[in-house]
């Protein structure tokens, strides 16, 4: 017995119905999971090489979070090849991007049923809806007729949402708005979280990336300050120009002034040629200055008035340089306070803070760092060339418990480090991570509900403070250049760190 119409009329009701793009995918799904008795289903929109879901159904939260290359997922790949209904056999030998993560069954158990539906518009494959059951039985009783069907319809959806989507870029380039103009989320360089602080962060950097002003992004160590700068950069009229960076923290007194408006030759000792600085590089696109509330009060004074006037002077010349920068600022102090300690200019304050933005400590995203755990594990299981990389329930709910002072960069370490242990461990490229892997430092247990025993992963009992902070950067170090292939360039972006500075404390600590 097949579908019925009245099916079909529910499901287009349910699709047309006044709501936003995100409660129309959810309704998709609750529709398609009742009709087709299902386990777990999937939205997925397709962007340049990549599925990236939009809305799950019986699927663990962290699904939500990954990036689905489609060269590394074979049955993904079939989907977006096939142009029509994709029946995987039960017994079929591709890896399903699923298995373990149906949290309503047996971890163990493997998906059996599989059915893809590429969705299509104007001959351009747009997405897929897959869905899966562990009954290789389920859906023998649906025709390909049926199936096409709640393809077209799901097609359908997606398609006007992507037109909305589109639409509302086009407006905000033009200056207008449009009145409930709602696409499905995307994710603006990579940000990934759907909480309502995040939710709230996305829409802040809609508004302001579709100006000029000058926006300074606020936030704790290790919140993405970094992400939501290329973010604001990416989706503004410059996007076309360079984004340049530069971290003020790491700036030595001697030469900061250099590395910001440039120098002539012979301007000091060392100077052999003219060398532009950063704001002559980011001309008519974007400067990030990172930390910015480490500048002494004399390069603050130098940088107001690039930001006053509009120009500069290389260090040795008298020559004024005109630039077209727009400035975006990141700090992780309270500047009002330094403004008031008077270690930060308050003219300078208001300069920058024109549009500030607060990104939330990852306390605060709650499911989030099930999301960001999905991305980054999807990321570790590409680089180590695994069939799957998961997390066990347990270890969901310990992630969930700990407290992250370090925030989403403290996370990507702490899963990356688990990652090389747990695969360690496997006989196969089949990899799950239990608690065990997360050898965490100071958190709280999710079942005995009492702080655990203060500890830094990694580092040996009874070892003094820097001593024991010593030896787990050299243990971090050596498990992620081996991750990485002894590659010392892709570990230091794996560790958030610069090249130059990750050779310097390899050698400080003895391992060059």
């Amino acid at each position: 017995m097949g579908l019925a119409i009245n099916d079909f009329a529910s499901l287009a009701l349910d699709l047309t119905s006044g709501v936003s793009a995100q409660d129309r995918f959810d309704r998709l799904l609750t529709t398609v999971r009742t009709l087709l008795d299902c386990d777990a289903s999937a939205l997925l929109v397709f962007r340049g090489d990549q599925f990236t879901p939009l809305a799950i159904n019986g699927l663990a939260t962290e699904v939500l979070g990954r990036r689905f290359v489609v060269a590394e997922h074979p049955r993904l790949e079939a989907i977006a090849r096939a142009g029509d209904v994709v029946r995987f056999p039960a017994d079929s030998d591709l890896p399903d991007p699923y298995d373990g993560l149906i949290p309503s069954h047996d971890d163990t158990l493997k998906v059996h049923a599989c059915v893809g539906l590429p969705l299509v518009a104007n001959q351009r494959l747009i997405g897929a809806l897959t869905i899966d059951d562990f009954n290789p039985r389920q859906f023998d009783r649906f025709s390909d007729a049926d199936l096409r069907t709640v393809s077209a319809l799901a097609a359908a959806s997606l398609n006007n949402a992507l037109l909305m989507e589109k639409l509302e870029q086009l407006s905000g380039q033009l200056g207008v708005s449009l009145p409930g103009a709602d696409g499905p989320p995307h994710q603006s360089g990579e940000i990934i979280g759907q909480s309502p602080a995040m939710l709230a962060l996305k829409r802040e950097i809609e508004v302001v990336a579709k100006t000029d002003l000058t926006a300074l992004v606020l936030g704790q160590t290790g919140t993405g300050k970094e992400l939501v700068a290329e973010a604001i950069h990416g989706a503004s009229l410059r996007a076309g120009k360079p984004l340049i960076y530069l971290n003020c923290a790491a700036l030595p007194e001697s030469v900061a002034e250099s590395e910001l408006f440039g120098h002539v030759k012979g301007a000091f000792t060392g100077a052999i040629s003219h060398r532009q600085g950063k704001f002559e590089l980011a001309d008519g696109g974007t400067l990030f200055l990172d930390e910015v509330g480490e500048l002494s009060l004399g390069l603050q004074a130098k940088l107001l008035r690039v930001l006053q006037y509009g120009d500069l002077q290389r260090v040795g010349s008298d020559k004024a340089i005109k630039v077209d920068v727009r400035i975006i600022a990141a700090t992780n102090r309270d500047l009002r306070q330094e403004v008031l300690d008077k270690r930060f200019r308050a003219d300078l304050y208001h300069r920058l803070s024109v549009f500030p933005l607060q990104v939330p400590p990852l306390e605060q995203r709650g499911d989030d760092l099930l999301l960001l755990a999905g991305f980054f594990l999807e990321r570790w299981r590409s680089k180590l060339g695994l069939s799957s990389l998961r997390l066990d329930e347990a270890s969901r709910r310990l992630l969930m418990g700990a407290a992250w002072p370090g925030n989403v960069r403290e996370l990507e370490h702490c899963l990356h480090r688990a990652t090389v242990l747990a695969r360690a461990e496997s006989p196969t490229a089949e990899v799950v991570i239990h608690p065990r892997h997360l050898d965490r430092g100071p958190t709280t247990d999710p079942q005995a509900g009492v702080p655990a025993p203060v500890s830094l992963p990694g580092a040996d009992p009874g070892l003094g403070f820097r001593q024991a902070t010593e030896q787990f950067q050299q243990r971090l170090i050596r498990q992620t250049l081996e991750a990485n292939g002894g590659n010392w360039a892709a570990s230091a972006r794996d560790l958030g760190l610069d090249t130059g500075n990750l050779h310097r404390l390899a050698k400080r600590l003895g391992m060059k």
